[in-house]
């Protein structure tokens, strides 16, 4: 089940008018009191997510007319808040953000924040959990009307741009200008490469999918989307699957409760009702989870080390080392059934470190389970919040071996700029990734000369397990035939020669 070519270029920019939006409604925040960067961020979370319950209930009104299948609004007729009624059209987003200043500020406090406090019915849920702490922080009417207006630009811009995930653009491109920006490792997935990583996977209705670093959740979201997108059927359409699809499937870890809250309505805007989003040091003995997951997507954080104290005693066991690039990998194994998938970034140093806790890993990636390809990705693609080089490892858990080649892929572009400004430019390795990826059979008789190909067991072995695209890729040299040393001289004699006969003529026109 391969995607098509639309999903394939569904690659999201945040430029020229999109982005002076978004400046101007950073700065309705800022000039209005709100400074901290976190609490602007999650005040339009609240905001988006408000606007998008509106939108996501009229989809699924028109997708229950077209399957003559019943559907109740959420919005519809009387709805309690607390102890209150209201008429449920006056918490639509499209209704009240035409109300005056003022009623519109009454209508939020009053009604429309209450109501998506409490609006999901489980209060053991990962919404109800995080969300019951959340405080509506704009402090003015006039600010409110402000932001509501400026957010309505931004959706009309992005539908015009034909755009998916409006938040996931946003959440980038302001997280771009915060200073707290990649403290301890936590530098935000592009949504691109997180799409180009689960089109890769494929996942299935049954599949049991975790992040352990989940932060806003994009991993999940991009999951559920592609789950929608390709076996809607399947999914939503048979009882059993899609009872497992909104309760079951989906798990998300993180040690931020901001990222959490936000990932928490992420998901149920996206209409996964009930995820197992938590509050968890994955690293830790907090988390017991062995064996339970069928697919793992993770980015997880590269924040250096860690004390032996707080890291579970089982993952020291396969690699004793504080680096949490290495530890994460061998919690990704713990964590996975006997036949799990993982996709995972790592930092280039994982592949090629010396230690021997990197060799340890690597070796029980090879040895013992069965690696299956690393990406190698260029170091710009995490800009502008780093530099680092990355690379994306592909492998399945057996417990017994497995590996007799790996594929390698060097990706040179990503479709946008390497350098901060990311802007979009034509090269694109993405969709040719994905392609060849999913006709691996076609690949064994690439050069190493080429972009992609196929490295053996041995060979990694061979030289310490080294994962490192270089350490195999050739370079084809063209061979460059310079004139002969008698050729160069003759020349250089003659422009001599022609040098010494022009100045003799200057020497006659000035009459020296």
């Amino acid at each position: 089940m391969i995607c098509n070519d639309a999903d394939l270029e569904r690659i999201e920019m945040v430029t020229g008018e999109l982005k002076n939006k978004i400046d101007s409604l950073w700065e309705i925040f800022w000039t209005g009191g709100l400074t901290n960067p976190l609490d602007v961020i999650e005040q339009m979370t609240y905001l988006m997510f408000i606007r998008d319950l509106d939108d996501s209930d009229n989809t699924r009104a028109k997708e229950a007319v077209m399957l003559g299948v019943p559907f109740k609004s959420i919005f519809s007729g009387e709805v309690q808040v607390g102890e209150r009624t209201i008429d449920g059209n006056q918490l639509r987003w499209s209704v009240f953000h035409d109300f005056p200043a003022e009623k519109m500020y009454s209508n939020m406090q009053e009604w429309v924040f209450p109501f998506i406090k409490n609006l999901h019915g489980n209060k053991e849920s990962a919404y109800a959990k995080y969300m019951g702490d959340a405080i509506f922080k704009v402090p003015t009417a006039l600010m409110l009307d402000k932001i509501v207006n400026a957010l309505d630009g931004i959706y009309e811009q992005m539908a015009q741009l034909k755009n998916v995930d409006t938040r996931g653009d946003v959440y980038e491109y302001l997280l771009s200008k915060l200073a707290i920006a990649g403290v301890n490792g936590q530098f935000r997935t592009p949504r691109h490469i997180i799409r180009m990583i689960v089109d890769m996977m494929q996942p299935k209705p049954d599949d049991v999918i975790c992040d352990p670093a989940c932060g806003t959740s994009g991993f999940l979201v991009s999951a559920s989307e592609y789950l929608r997108d390709n076996c809607k059927k399947e999914v939503l359409f048979d009882k059993k699957n899609k009872e497992h699809y909104m309760n079951h499937m989906f798990h998300g870890f993180d040690m931020d409760r901001t990222m959490l809250r936000i990932g928490a309505m992420n998901m149920m805007t996206h209409g996964v009702e009930n995820p197992d989003i938590e509050y968890r040091d994955s690293l830790s003995d907090q988390n017991p989870d062995k064996e339970k997951y069928s697919l793992i997507l993770a980015n997880p954080p590269f924040k250096g080390s860690l004390d032996y104290d707080i890291v579970s005693a089982d993952l020291l066991k396969v690699c004793k080392t504080k680096k949490t690039e290495l530890l994460f990998l061998a919690l990704f194994l713990r964590m996975l059934k006997v036949g799990g998938r993982c996709a995972c970034i790592v930092p280039d140093g994982v592949l090629f470190g010396s230690s021997t806790a990197h060799k340890a890993i690597r070796k029980e990636l090879i040895e013992n389970n069965r690696l299956e390809a690393v990406i190698s990705m260029p170091s710009g693609v995490f800009k502008p919040y780093a530099g680092v080089s990355t690379a994306v490892l592909i492998f399945t858990k057996t417990g017994h071996g497995g590996t007799d080649q790996v594929w390698f892929y060097d990706m040179k572009a990503d479709g946008r700029s390497l350098d901060d400004k990311r802007n979009e430019i034509p090269e694109n390795d993405i969709p040719d990734i994905i392609e060849r990826f999913h006709h691996l059979d076609q690949e064994s008789g690439r050069e190493r000369t080429e972009q992609s190909f196929f490295v053996p067991k041995d060979e990694i072995v061979e030289n310490d397990y080294d994962l490192s695209i270089n350490k195999y890729k050739k370079i084809e040299y063209v061979p460059v035939e310079y004139p002969s040393t008698i050729e160069i001289m003759t020349e250089l004699r003659e422009s001599e020669m022609e040098i010494g006969k022009e100045m003799e003529e200057l020497e006659r026109l000035l009459g020296l």
